[in-house]
């Protein structure tokens, strides 16, 4: 019977393969892929990492552009990556979006936001990003020097956007007078441009879901979390354990200290156990001078017990509170996550850098270290 469940299970995927071209899931997951980088550039916009911004950026419009959209791509949402981009570099007066190279990057958003009026549901959110963009394009061209540019900027706006006439007064006379630092100014800043603007994206983003891809991702790294959470508990449990038997062993150790002990083995009763290096403390030296014969007989018989030493030899090497600190001022100095340079300073008895970030994420739980 369940053999027979399970047929049906796989002519029903293969049916449903059938009905729905591959092509078909490609676009698919590809316009999620391409809402991913969308949010991705909302909140990098946010936090105003233009590094991150600019290579999200780049792989949303490689994607967007990509054969298997065709006609299918967001022309929305790509004017809304395209205005932020504007944004995001308005302070950089070098850098151009237009052929004209007298258009700024904040004038060029302004054109942009015009065809955006529509994703704009509050009226006068959309009035007051204009007017932001006009005051800001007028004032970072003050705030590098450059009158002429202010000039142009405010005659650019003059020719392609209505605003009232006081406003344009206003701005000329800052420009004649190079106040840098006017009131209007001010009040129309540029961190208040990004916050408006960032009311905006969050309204777009809550009428405009485009966080599948994000929240299937959080639950396969908040399921990965919780297993390297309970497996770095374990670990940690286990070292208390080993500390604390360590403990135990000193102590016991002090009070055997000043027993004495009635026998005493000197030397191994098995007369070719007195070659091997752990039968004995001090070296042993020959009275008669050894033959070449016997001098390569023992060497061999030391390199095979010793490889055989070296393979059944595999205990669990121990962290002790010595190597913790070397630990902990080898971060101090250099950095979490610079292991290979902590290696470099302090011995560590052979273990590698993924070993001291492990031990490091128990001390974090252990909340030895911060």
């Amino acid at each position: 019977m369940e053999l027979e469940d399970n047929n049906k299970s796989a002519t029903c995927a293969s049916n449903e393969e059938q009905r729905v071209s591959f092509p078909q899931v490609t676009v698919v997951v590809t316009r999620w892929t391409l809402d991913f980088l969308f949010v991705s550039l909302c909140r990098y916009f946010k936090e105003d990492k233009l590094d991150e911004f600019n290579d999200t950026l780049s792989n949303y419009e490689a994607i967007s552009q990509s054969p298997p959209l065709k006609e299918a791509t967001d022309d929305e949402k790509i004017r809304i990556c395209a205005f932020l981009a504007r944004v995001m570099h308005g302070k950089q007066l070098d850098v151009m979006f237009e052929e004209d190279k007298r258009v700024i990057p904040l004038m060029s958003a302004a054109k942009i936001w015009s065809d955006l009026e529509d994703t704009v549901a509050d009226k006068s959110l959309f009035k007051n990003v204009t007017v932001l963009l006009l005051v800001q394009s007028v004032a970072v061209c003050l705030e590098k020097g450059q009158r002429s540019s202010a000039y142009s900027a405010l005659k650019w706006f003059e020719e392609n956007h209505a605003f009232p006439k006081s406003l344009r007064v206003q701005l000329s006379a800052v420009v004649t007078e190079r106040e840098t630092y006017h009131p209007l100014l001010v009040t129309f800043s540029f961190s208040r441009l990004r916050e408006t603007i960032q009311s905006y994206l969050d309204e777009y983003l809550e009428k405009n879901p485009s966080d599948y891809l994000l929240k299937e991702a959080t639950k396969v790294a908040q399921s990965q979390q919780n297993a390297e959470d309970l497996e770095d508990e374990e670990t940690l449990e286990s070292t208390r354990t080993e500390m604390s038997n360590d403990s135990t062993d000193d102590t016991k150790k002090k009070k055997n200290t000043g027993r004495v002990r009635t026998k005493r083995k000197l030397l191994s009763t098995k007369i070719t156990d007195v070659w091997k290096p752990d039968s004995c403390k001090k070296a042993v030296v020959s009275i008669r001078r050894i033959s070449d014969h016997e001098l390569l007989k023992m060497s061999s018989e030391k390199s095979f017990n010793t490889s055989k030493m070296e393979k059944t030899r595999k205990a669990r090497r121990k962290w002790t509170k010595n190597l913790d600190q070397k630990l902990k001022d080898g971060v101090k100095r250099h950095g979490k996550g610079n292991w290979s340079r902590i290696l470099l300073d302090h011995d560590f008895g052979g273990r590698t850098g993924t070993m001291l970030k492990d031990r490091w994420r128990i001390l974090l739980k252990a909340r030895e270290v911060s």
